[in-house]
């Protein structure tokens, strides 16, 4: 049990969302961010788990079969594409819907600082979008926020941060179609 040290994980997290989400204009979404993570559901399974490089959901599934701190957080936090699913009409199964712009670029922004928090002094841009493949979320996601999400994390990875976040602020929040990101992406009009 590690309550101190996750105490300190989660908030490091948070803050690095904060000041990113700020950065960018979501100054709500920013002050809101993972707030979840603090309720005892999550916080003291997050503590049993605890093991700082990576995150704890991964070891309570491996130890009790599932995440009962992960099923509560993904209900309460709308940056986590696994909240964005439902039955659609004459189905009888969930399935992904689109994400909504600003939770898409929370997700971006949460995704860089679980990067940087897990990885240390390891951390490059490369490592965002090399988690998104490595947990296949392109089966998961649904198909038009995959294309956005990869797109988005290979920007960071090939032109760094501060491109990322001048692109995100002035091109994906001003809600410019994604079909005109990649011609805005290469600087024309």
């Amino acid at each position: 049990m590690h309550p101190i040290k996750h105490f300190r994980t989660i908030t490091k997290h948070r803050h690095m969302v904060m000041a990113s989400c700020f950065r960018v204009g979501l100054i709500r979404q920013g002050l809101c961010h993972d707030l979840s993570k603090y309720s005892p559901t999550e916080f003291w399974q997050g503590a049993k788990y605890y093991q700082g490089t990576r995150s704890p959901n991964a070891r309570a599934r491996e130890a009790e079969g599932c995440s009962t701190a992960w099923m509560h957080h993904k209900g309460r936090n709308k940056h986590h594409y696994e909240y964005w699913s439902d039955v659609p009409p004459g189905k009888h199964a969930y399935e992904p819907v689109p994400m909504p712009t600003r939770y898409l670029v929370e997700s971006v922004m949460d995704r860089i600082a679980a990067s940087k928090v897990y990885r240390g002094k390891d951390y490059t841009d490369g490592d965002a979008l090399a988690y998104l493949y490595r947990e296949h979320a392109s089966e998961l996601l649904h198909p038009d926020t995959y294309r956005k999400m990869e797109f988005l994390l290979t920007l960071l990875r090939d032109r760094g941060e501060a491109y990322l976040f001048s692109f995100l602020r002035g091109v994906v929040l001003k809600e410019v179609p994604f079909d005109k990101w990649e011609k805005k992406a290469r600087g024309k009009r």
